[in-house]
């Protein structure tokens, strides 16, 4: 009887999946703004990774903006993406007024518009808790040695593709393990 053993491409895309969990854990466990959680998370790999991909190249052709394209390279050379959005059209009742609105109860009566990339206005206390739950997220990825970059191209083709229905703002974060990092020196 042969011993069992995991040849090192399956065991590599397994530990890639796997950190890709612990992310999600990350991203739900970093601070949030008055303990209130709106992060939404989502790993994407296989078909509908292939999905944003395709979506990018889309943006990239419409808009005429080459990183679109660059990115999609990116996310299809990757095992997986994980996905980070933000309910931003929820309000923390500071009445701050970094929205532009007077109050929270006006920001959350405003009409929500799709601009080119996101869904606005988006209260600045959730962006700061997606920033926090991005950085949790691609420290986890580091600290398990596999190679990630935060892309807001990633997002902008999600947000569009509906992935995270309930995200007014959606980053991407790609993850591979490769000989090289295939996220940097990107010519």
């Amino acid at each position: 009887m042969n011993p069992p053993i995991i040849e090192g491409k399956k065991g590599e895309q397994d530990s890639v999946l796997q950190a890709a969990n612990f992310m999600l854990v990350a991203a739900r466990t970093a601070p949030k703004t008055a303990g209130i959680d709106d992060i939404l998370t989502l790993i994407v790999y296989g078909k509908e990774k292939g999905n944003i991909a395709n979506k990018m190249e889309e943006i990239g052709e419409k808009r005429k903006i080459e990183g679109f394209k660059r990115d999609a390279k990116n996310v299809r050379d990757s095992e997986a993406v994980v996905l980070i959005g933000v309910r931003g059209s929820k309000s923390i009742g500071l009445n701050c007024g970094a929205c532009r609105y007077e109050s929270c109860k006006k920001f959350e009566e405003a009409e929500r518009k799709l601009g080119e990339d996101f869904a606005g206005p988006t209260c600045l206390f959730k962006a700061l808790d997606l920033g926090i739950a991005l950085g949790s997220a691609a420290k986890t990825a580091s600290l398990l040695n596999i190679d990630n970059r935060i892309m807001y191209r990633i997002g902008t083709a999600a947000l569009k593709l509906k992935s995270l229905p309930e995200a007014t703002v959606i980053m991407g974060i790609p993850i591979s393990a490769k000989g090289k990092n295939i996220y940097f020196d990107r010519r």
